[in-house]
């Protein structure tokens, strides 16, 4: 049984078999056309980003010169701050997507495109495009869908561990870079036995990503600071400051990707067997957009059109605007959630997720101004109790939804 199927409001037990293949074969056809019609508008396109991209870095480096100045200062952090995010996003994530491969340029391949980030391009190519992309929102195959760390299903049993998980879901946005490259590793997984520690292939992996944080650091608090002379210690603050905007800032985008309320979650089992369409279904209901204008689109990296970089991650980041009408029309002719917000929105919609399951299911909907005391108690209960006693609170809630799903 599927998550889908335990909820009380099913939102595919309206489709048949035929509809969903049937949808798959509409956005098959959606896909083609701009395989067809890519050309040399798109190639002029990420062209112009990587133009623009660098010469902002290279104006507010230039600015940083002259950081014992506060406005010089601000500005440059600002310009810093643009800059790293329009390289990781739009430009390093989508070039490793393949999205440009078509091209044939050698200089803007996902083979040899190396990024601003601590992950190695390679190791991120294979978590990220091989693993999230094909198991995406499926739990314990996922590891983008709440970062390998958190609860992110009411399923998943709870335990008071959990409750610190608002807390670390924040460490790991302002050192989100760092968090990637750690799941990148299988971190947890490889230090959890002597054999896993000591296999050279994990240890070759680690010594790479080692070797990249090494260089990323170097450049960014020895080399540019060390450049700016006298501004040695702003220009080094500007470069922290640069690179905790860009985490916070692509942690927030993917979280609002896939993490707010009403964006569904998969068992390992549900996916056994799953056709081309039962693919694209899951793609369309495990994603979430972001209204907002061009220019956040493009800060995005144009994951703000989520749902259509899951359902064609290859396909040239600048053409999901225009696809996107396509692929809400058949959401809309099928009765599918086409799930969109502003970024305020979403984002405030994804915390409140995390928050909510970093609770025992039920417990923060349950809980009123007036019977605030009493919930307390039974959330330090919960906490201090045992498995007997959370087993026996599971018991309960999973027989209020089983009446809930009858009714």
């Amino acid at each position: 049984m599927t998550v889908l199927q335990k909820k009380a409001d099913n939102p595919v037990a309206h489709l048949s078999a035929e509809d969903i293949e049937e949808i798959g074969r509409r956005l098959d056809a959606i896909r083609q056309e701009v395989v067809d019609s890519r050309g040399a508008d798109d190639a002029a396109y990420i062209r112009r980003v990587i133009d623009v991209q660098r010469k902002i870095e290279l104006a507010s480096r230039a600015v940083l010169l002259l950081s014992t100045f506060p406005p010089a200062w601000v500005l440059g952090t600002a310009g810093l701050s643009v800059a790293k995010i329009l390289e990781n996003m739009e430009i390093g994530h989508n070039i490793l997507h393949g999205q440009w491969d078509w091209m044939r340029d050698p200089k803007i391949h996902s083979t040899t495109w190396e990024w601003d980030m601590a992950s190695p391009a390679e190791q991120w190519k294979h978590s990220h495009n091989e693993l999230h992309h094909t198991y995406t929102n499926v739990v314990g195959k996922d590891n983008d869908l709440g970062y390998g760390i958190m609860r992110v299903d009411e399923d998943q049993k709870w335990i008071p561990l959990y409750l610190a998980q608002p807390l670390w879901n924040f460490v790991n946005a302002c050192f989100f870079e760092y968090g990637i490259a750690a799941y990148d590793l299988e971190l947890g997984k490889n230090l959890a036995t002597k054999e896993r520690r000591s296999d050279p292939a994990f240890k070759a992996a680690a010594k790479q990503v080692l070797k990249k944080i090494r260089k990323q650091a170097t450049k960014d608090y020895l080399v540019h600071p060390a450049l700016s002379g006298p501004s040695f210690v702003p220009t080094l603050a500007a470069n922290f400051v640069a690179n905790l905007v860009r985490n916070l800032w692509s942690h927030s985008v993917i979280m609002c990707g896939h993490f707010p309320e009403g964006v569904e979650t998969y068992e390992k089992t549900s996916i056994e067997g799953e056709t081309r369409g039962e693919w694209y279904l899951r793609q369309m209901l495990g994603s979430a957009n972001i209204s907002g204008s061009k220019a956040m689109h493009v800060m995005t990296g144009n994951l703000s059109h989520q749902v259509e970089h899951h359902l064609f991650p290859d396909l040239p980041s600048n053409r999901y605007a225009e696809i996107a009408p396509k692929v809400k029309a058949i959401f809309d002719e099928y009765g599918l959630r086409y799930h969109t917000a502003s970024l305020p929105k979403q984002v405030a919609s994804a915390w409140h997720k995390v928050f909510r399951l970093s609770l025992p299911n039920g417990w923060m909907s349950a809980t009123t101004a007036k019977n605030a005391p009493q919930q307390v108690a039974q959330l330090y209960k919960l906490t201090t109790g045992g498995p007997k006693v959370r087993r026996a609170y599971d018991r309960k809630q999973r027989a209020q939804a089983e009446q809930a799903l009858a009714a």
